[in-house]
């Protein structure tokens, strides 16, 4: 059976202009042009548009996506199995949040009580989540099983104070970051800053789990530039491109 790009839309939900450019980029082709020049598409047109739409709602941009799709072996139901395993962990995640929120407004109402450490619960499970989603697989391989297990088991036994002290220290990171994306000077205070304030950050994130060192901390800001999802965080919370700042503020004040 052959579909119009207007009944492709229609039933996928999303726009004949978003169908038009995945075929100016070469993402989703139509199976053919009408005698009238009219694009359609078939079944398999189909079934690659749904792993597209998948695969964005993972959060993955379109090259990523292409990279995929056109690879010889790719498998589709491998595909299928692994979004379901991310869909279900993310149902896990929002009925965490949802148990959090209930707690929370029960506690208000006054017809419940909740230790302080309640409250923080479901926002650890949800960074925790989050993290191993997005960079699971890439911090095992580097730094092993046995270390990150440890430093889960660490995050999810921080007290109130520990986990806002965390946050803080990454909010103020990322202000001083924004800073030196405006002036883009590693002399400047506010690249020394930086450093010391990602040191103290990791320092405490590896406490009783691994011991810092300049090479480690050089190596983490590397692997934070190589890989997309990592540059991709810096740069979205900063509203910046600072991946490469705070690389380089890591490398030069580690030597000093």
């Amino acid at each position: 059976m052959e579909y119009t790009i207007k009944q492709i839309a229609e039933m996928s939900g999303i726009s004949t202009r978003t169908l038009r450019y995945y075929d100016q980029i070469d993402l989703l082709k139509p199976a053919k042009l009408s005698g009238t020049g009219y694009r359609l598409y078939g079944e398999e047109e189909i079934d690659r548009l749904q792993q597209i739409l998948l695969y964005r709602s993972l959060g993955m941009k379109l090259k990523q996506i292409q990279l995929i799709l056109d690879d010889p072996e790719f498998n589709t139901l491998t595909a299928l199995e692994e979004h379901q395993h991310n869909l279900e962990a993310e149902n896990e995640r929002i009925n965490q949040l949802l148990a959090t929120v209930e707690k929370t407004i029960q506690y208000t109402k006054g017809e419940i009580t909740i230790t302080s450490e309640e409250k923080f619960e479901g926002f650890k499970k949800e960074r925790l989540e989050e993290n191993e989603r997005l960079y699971g697989e890439e911090i095992r391989e580097k730094y092993g099983e046995e270390t990150i297990e440890k430093s889960n088991k660490k995050w999810m036994n921080m007290n109130k104070e520990q986990f806002l002290e965390m946050q803080q220290m990454e909010n103020e990171l990322f202000a001083q970051l924004s800073k030196l994306a405006e002036i883009k000077d590693l002399e400047a205070p506010e690249a020394r800053e930086v450093y010391l304030l990602h040191k103290k950050w990791i320092t405490q994130a590896w406490k009783g789990v691994k011991d810092y060192s300049a090479e480690a901390h050089k190596g983490l800001a590397q692997m934070y530039v190589a890989d997309e999802r990592f540059a991709s965080y810096y740069n979205d919370r900063a509203e910046k491109e600072v991946i490469q700042l705070l690389y380089d503020a890591i490398v030069k004040y580690t030597k000093d």
